[in-house]
């Protein structure tokens, strides 16, 4: 299953939810330099999707605010993954 999402670096929390532009968007403490941001971020969407580390991989955009991911889901998990996203999606935070 291949996303987009939207990272905000240097955020007051890590925080997974809500919408921008038509994607999810990924808060991080982490600043944007060497990559930190994004790892962070990757680690923060398995977190929210109750998915190994290794399930979220960069596809594209390691120096963009928004970025491409690949998840990794087994066969037939694919609808609650979904799922789980459109609720991340409809939660709005506080935190901009």
């Amino acid at each position: 299953m291949r996303i987009e999402i939207h990272v905000r670096p240097a955020s007051s929390k890590t925080v997974v939810g809500g919408e921008y532009d038509g994607v999810l968007v990924v808060r991080v403490v982490e600043p944007a330099d060497g990559g930190r941001a994004t790892a962070a971020s990757l680690r923060a969407v398995a977190k929210a999707l109750a998915l190994p580390q290794r399930s979220v991989t960069l596809a594209r955009g390691a120096t963009s605010r928004r970025k491409l991911i690949d998840i990794a889901v087994a066969p037939g998990a694919s609808a609650s993954i979904t799922t789980m996203l459109q609720e991340l999606r409809a939660n709005r935070t506080d935190d901009r």
